[in-house]
């Protein structure tokens, strides 16, 4: 079952978002397959939303998007008792999604998984340890949605190559590293404001983690993720929720040169939206314009609905 309804509107805005990427890719000899999005308009009274979509079942390495799915996963397992609030937890949990520090992310795996890194471990050890990080991908297997059907979250987040247990880790998972599409992206996006993935105030503290601010003094800095994404060619005076992720080359064919987002807005006039985008190619991941103009393009057609 797909996770929205098809409208006319959201089809024409979604044809003018795979014009403008194509465009790009093509100027860039980039392959156009390597562009996916999901952009949907959520229901005022709750019920399906609304969409339009190109390549939304695409599996990509997802870069740091995945940290919005290790933060759901956190939250719940501190409703349930599985793990106990405290005071680095909670920087954690915040720097991995305002920053999108990976060592942050990676505290918080190894807190929900039980494992840390580095040294080699033994058969049995290892196949211990590869098992308690599936975690988060049971959490995520017993929600039952099929929107997040075919993904992977076992993985910790590296800024270049692997060594020790988490090489070996990766090498013998049969999913390799973790991986998301764009619908996976926006169910997760859509049920974090629309949904009951989690408890209403638990909802609410990622809710809270995930906004940013259009007239913050860190726009201009890169880690704040909103010049050269998707909330750069946003108006001024939307309210912006959103977490994206950036690869460049870390000598792994299988993740590099990654360029993703997601976005939740909320425009000036009130009208809501959602867009997630994942793109591949490196003059793409290195393209600071990108996104934004595809940000612009959603924005200023759906005020306009």
């Amino acid at each position: 079952m797909s996770l929205f309804d098809t409208d006319e509107n959201l089809q024409r805005i979604g044809t003018l978002l795979t014009a403008k990427a194509q465009a790009i890719f093509r100027e860039r000899s980039v392959p156009t397959e390597q562009f996916g999005f999901v952009l949907l308009q959520p229901a005022p009274d709750g019920g399906r939303p609304k969409g339009a979509a190109l390549r939304p079942d695409w599996l990509s390495y997802p870069c740091s998007l995945v940290k919005v799915f290790f933060l759901v996963a956190a939250q719940a397992a501190l409703e349930a008792g599985h793990l106990t609030e405290h005071e680095e937890l909670d920087r954690a949990m915040r720097d991995m999604i305002l920053w999108s520090s990976n060592s942050a992310t990676n505290y918080v795996i190894d807190l929900l998984s039980g494992t840390t890194g580095d040294t080699l471990l033994s058969e049995s050890e290892m196949a211990a340890w590869m098992d308690r990080r599936q975690v988060v991908n049971r959490f995520f297997v017993q929600l039952g949605s099929p929107g997040l059907a075919g993904i992977n979250l076992n993985q910790k987040l590296m800024d270049d190559l692997r060594y020790g247990r988490e090489k070996i880790g990766l090498d013998r998972s049969p999913a390799g590293h973790n991986a998301l599409t764009p619908m996976a992206m926006a169910s997760l996006m859509h049920a974090i404001f629309h949904g009951s993935v989690l408890t209403e105030a638990r909802r609410v503290k990622v809710q809270n983690l995930l906004a940013r601010d259009l007239a913050s003094p860190f726009r201009q800095r890169g880690a704040y993720q909103v010049t050269g994404y998707l909330a750069g060619g946003t108006p001024e005076g939307t309210q912006i929720w959103s977490k994206a992720g950036r690869t460049r080359w870390l000598g792994d064919a299988r993740a590099d040169f990654r360029r993703h987002d997601a976005l939740r807005a909320v425009l000036p006039n009130g009208v809501e939206f959602i867009l997630t985008v994942f793109s591949q190619g490196e003059a793409i991941a290195e393209d600071d314009g990108f996104l934004p103009q595809l940000g612009s393009i959603a924005a200023k057609e759906i005020l306009t609905l």
